[in-house]
């Protein structure tokens, strides 16, 4: 269970981000034992991450070192995998202390009966091609071969073929995440609140007997979602700490969170 607030941040592609992206996120987690409890990345913090026996990137070092901080000033982080920064669990989670995982979470984010997953190769007949080449690229022998590489030329080599999968916005606008997500909602005995990555499209919705919902790219938008006792709101992060909420769905009454007629103010 992850304690209320709760944030949760996505799609960050360290490596590729702005500066000022960066900058701000450093911002949002040094200030987060102030104003929350735990945190989720719901995937691709990095645009490439690889764990090497004695080396490892230093690109995000001081996001890595403010999660650390976090993790000592006891506040819960929880790591979805997504396909950008799959390669490197063992060692994210040694050196920052986050729980990281590349299974989708079901799990309890205070009265929420939330399902986590950052997304990719969830789409049925999109992304058959896709779970194809993943089984490939996350293979132990696949894995064990690229670590051979020496880490300039390997990094240099992820960045230049992951332009593809990170550019812009899903071109479904979201949509075929939407559905999955959907679907999950209206199981018998599935979660209230999904919560995917990936698509690069922030959203706030009212799905099945649910509430469906995605963070966006921040390195796009600087918008996260708070989950909150009784209340989720998608925001956009301002450097002054004024944040602005843009949607607010709430849990309309105490015993909601198997399965809820959520509520979507628009704002």
């Amino acid at each position: 269970m992850l304690p209320t607030p709760c944030h949760v941040i996505g799609d960050v592609h360290l490596g590729v981000a702005p500066s000022e992206a960066e900058r701000a996120l450093l911002h949002l987690l040094r200030g987060l034992p102030s104003r929350g409890r735990s945190l989720v990345i719901m995937g691709d913090l990095f645009d490439f991450w690889f764990s090497w026996r004695h080396v490892m990137p230093r690109t995000g070092f001081r996001v890595l070192a403010a999660l650390a901080d976090l993790h000592d000033a006891g506040i819960p982080v929880l790591w979805i995998g997504g396909n950008h920064d799959c390669w490197g669990g063992a060692a994210l989670q040694a050196e920052t202390g986050a729980q990281y995982t590349l299974e989708p979470w079901r799990g309890r984010i205070g009265p929420w009966d939330a399902l986590l997953a950052h997304g990719d190769g969830l789409r049925e007949v999109e992304d058959a091609p896709y779970r194809r080449l993943r089984n490939v690229l996350r293979h132990r022998w696949s894995i064990a071969a690229y670590s051979w590489l020496h880490p300039d030329f390997a990094s240099r080599l992820a960045m230049a073929s992951s332009q593809t999968s990170r550019k812009g916005r899903a071109l479904d606008g979201g949509a075929g995440l939407l559905a999955v997500g959907t679907r999950q909602l209206e199981t018998p005995g599935g979660p209230d609140l999904v919560l995917h990555g990936h698509s690069h499209v922030p959203m706030l919705v009212p799905a099945g007997r649910g509430t469906y919902g995605n963070a966006g790219a921040w390195y796009l938008d600087r918008q996260y979602l708070l989950i909150e006792e009784r209340q989720v709101s998608r925001r956009q992060w301002c450097d002054t700490g004024a944040d602005v909420v843009l949607d607010v769905a709430t849990m309309p009454n105490e015993h909601a969170a198997s399965a809820h007629d959520p509520v979507i103010r628009r704002v």
